[in-house]
């Protein structure tokens, strides 16, 4: 806690700090995204970030309903980047994850027992991070028509919030990772909501490149979930995500060949099927988009 009120103030500043004497301090560096360090220089000491970078990627915190702020992780400004891309365009929370693992249905009947049916038939990957997830993406606000929905904050109201932190624990943080303690947000996003991930990369000699995926947030059964979330880490959130696929592009003829063309092991993933406004971006951006499955039509 003490460490996300010190990110925050870094970022917009604090009267508190002026009160103390600290004048430049105060006025804070007026941050539209921020980022910390590799966790390592200092968790083997200290507490982990994942409780500050959860809750500060979320449209609340203890003063209420408010914007989310983009603070990414592990030293990645090019996935902070797309995050800020994301939140700027949809004016809602973005989610920080690792592109960790792809399962095959046959993975899956050989682990679980059960083959994967509906939109996960064909395989899945999962979209796990121990820090900036926003808690916006448990989906567990809904909208008029009752489906899981991630909300822009001036849409939210006071259910909305005990909504998310209600399907959220915080664990106590992986001892392996973290020497110094900490808690780690943990909650499965619910199944049905439109996602669009995206990265921007660096090419040599040519500069920034994009790439994303429109998909959907898939949910699995119970018991197939948590064998599953407990091969990585059962302490972190976790996003089970199915791109569209589209046959006529090598990079999205199945699953895993969007798992094995993306460019990091991270992504930037924001509410709905935007990827088309992504595209006008960086088109404004003279920032070329080097994989996508956006229909021409769109």
């Amino acid at each position: 806690v003490k460490c996300m009120i010190i990110i925050r103030d870094l970022m917009t500043g604090s009267q508190r700090l002026l009160q103390m004497g600290y004048k430049e301090e105060a006025i804070g560096h007026n941050a539209i995204a921020a980022g910390v360090q590799g966790q390592r220089q200092w968790t083997d000491y200290k507490p982990n970030f994942d409780f500050p970078e959860s809750l500060m990627c979320s449209s609340f915190d203890w003063n209420g309903i408010r914007e989310a702020y983009v603070l990414a992780t592990e030293n990645d400004a090019l996935n902070g980047l797309s995050m800020l891309f994301g939140h700027l365009l949809t004016g809602k929370g973005v989610m920080f994850s690792d592109v960790r693992t792809y399962w095959s249905p046959e993975a899956v009947k050989r682990v679980t027992g059960k083959a994967p049916e509906g939109l996960a038939a064909g395989g899945f990957i999962h979209l796990i991070n121990s820090g900036a997830t926003t808690l916006d993406a448990t989906g567990a606000m809904t909208g008029a028509d009752g489906k899981p929905t991630i909300k822009a904050p001036w849409d939210m109201d006071k259910k909305d919030v005990e909504a998310c932190l209600g399907a959220t624990n915080w664990m106590p943080a992986d001892r392996d990772y973290f020497r110094g303690g900490g808690y780690s947000a943990h909650f499965v996003t619910r199944g049905g909501m439109p996602m669009t991930m995206m990265r921007i990369n660096i090419v040599k000699g040519l500069g920034p490149v994009l790439q994303l995926a429109e998909g959907w947030t898939v949910e699995l059964d119970n018991d197939v979930n948590d064998i599953l979330d407990r091969r990585t880490d059962p302490t972190w959130p976790t996003t089970w995500f199915v791109p569209r696929l589209d046959a006529t592009k090598d990079a999205f003829k199945d699953v895993y060949s969007v798992m094995n063309n993306w460019g990091a092991n991270h992504g930037a993933i924001c509410y709905g099927h935007v990827g088309a406004d992504i595209i006008t971006l960086c088109s404004m951006l003279r920032i070329p988009v080097c994989m996508h499955n956006i229909a021409d039509s769109e």
